[in-house]
């Protein structure tokens, strides 16, 4: 994914600069700004490296130190890029190496909770790429062991963070629609061939893609009670550049449906067999991908609520349809390990919390566990809700 689109004008709308201000973790900082940095170690030096790294690097409250991966040039290249002064081939050697306070986890989504769970018995926190972990009983394990050993730990992704997420929370805080009664997101593509762990066991389309929505759904909405769900392998041989063409194990399409309080529906749908004409990356995304209904309004996500481009709206009051916030300022999907390492250093908390990350893998357990047993599946965790008010 390419970083957001370009910078438009921002239309000051309905008591959004108050908004924005919340949700911009890093403007306005840099007058106020210690000494105090967070030294950071990053773990997997892939793809989404080359978008965490250039965020980290400009924080103000960021010293990369190290990174690590398995793949000896893949670490020695990122180093050399980003001047980070150490480089290592395994987790064991970068937990013993040179000391730093956040493990910053951009491996295979299958690593993630063992890797996440090491860092904290190393007395390490943690931001970890999503999923958080494999399952939810792992994902509630890491949770239990970080307040056990006093440490921190948030998962991906970072999308409560936007402006327009903002506007959207407060416009149903605020009554403007109404009452809730149903929600819709969408994201797709033709699934990703650089590595071959989207397709394994453990990968999927749910964990990779349906995340994003699952965490703006239960963020705006509130958390879900019960998901209902079916999940399907509709391309059953994938080529990729890693290992050739493998067997599908993991769903490349998904249909969910979540019930939240007071009657609320919504459905996410989600999958690798998606033809957009605007790719992966969604630049130029014009089309809403998130939709929600209520008795006295609609509101619409333009682009995707990783890159999101305005949020349309009409009501009772005004049937026109009117686009808002049509600039992200400071967002992007990859600015989560920079926030929670501002409010290490800061104490300021983020809207991220390790509990919407929780509850949104345990959205996407049931959600496999409605598909192979045909039930609805009742859901245990939870999370504080309004984020924003």
């Amino acid at each position: 994914m390419e970083k957001l689109l370009t910078r438009k004008d921002f239309l000051v709308q309905c008591g959004m600069l108050g908004a924005i201000a919340v949700l911009s973790p890093l403007v306005g900082k840099a007058k106020t700004l210690t000494d105090k940095k967070v030294k950071v170690g990053v773990i997997g030096c892939g793809s989404v490296s080359n978008m965490y790294l250039p965020h980290l690097s400009k924080s103000p409250y960021v010293e990369v130190v190290s990174c690590c991966d398995i793949i000896p040039e893949r670490a020695k290249s990122q180093a050399e890029k980003y001047h980070i002064p150490h480089s290592y081939t395994h987790i064991d050697q970068q937990l013993s190496g040179e000391p730093f306070d956040l493990l910053v986890n951009l491996t295979d989504m299958q690593e993630h909770g063992r890797l996440n769970k090491q860092a904290l018995l190393a007395g390490r926190h943690v931001w970890s790429e999503k999923p958080l972990a494999n399952t939810y009983k792992e994902g509630k394990e890491l949770v239990e062991l970080a307040k056990k050993k006093n440490l921190r730990i948030w998962g991906a992704p970072a999308v409560v963070n936007s402006p327009q997420f903002a506007f959207m929370a407060k416009a149903i805080q605020e009554g403007k629609l109404g009452k809730i009664a149903a929600a819709h997101a969408h994201y797709g593509h033709l699934g990703p061939t650089w590595s071959a762990f989207f397709y394994e066991r453990g990968g999927g389309s749910l964990p990779d893609l349906g995340v994003y929505n699952l965490a703006t759904l239960t963020g705006l909405l509130g958390p879900a009670k019960s998901v209902i769900a079916m999940t399907s392998i509709v391309t059953p041989l994938r080529k990729t550049d890693n290992k050739g063409e493998v067997k599908v194990e993991a769903e490349d399409n998904a249909m969910v449906i979540m019930e939240h309080t007071n009657g609320i529906l919504s459905h996410v749908q989600c999958g690798f067999n998606y033809f957009d004409p605007y790719g992966h990356e969604g630049k130029g995304q014009e089309k809403p991908t998130i939709t929600i209904y209520g008795t006295h309004g609609n509101m619409h996500l333009i682009g995707y609520d990783w890159a999101p481009a305005g949020v349309d709206m009409a009501t009772w009051e005004n049937e026109k349809t009117v686009r808002f916030v049509t600039n992200a300022e400071n967002y992007v999907w990859e600015q989560g390990a920079s926030v929670v390492s501002e409010s290490l250093a800061t104490t300021q908390e983020p809207l991220i919390t390790v509990e919407h990350a929780l509850h949104v893998l345990e959205i996407i357990e049931a959600s496999r566990t409605s598909q192979s047993t045909g039930r609805r599946v009742k859901l245990q965790s939870s999370f504080h809700y309004p984020l924003i008010k």
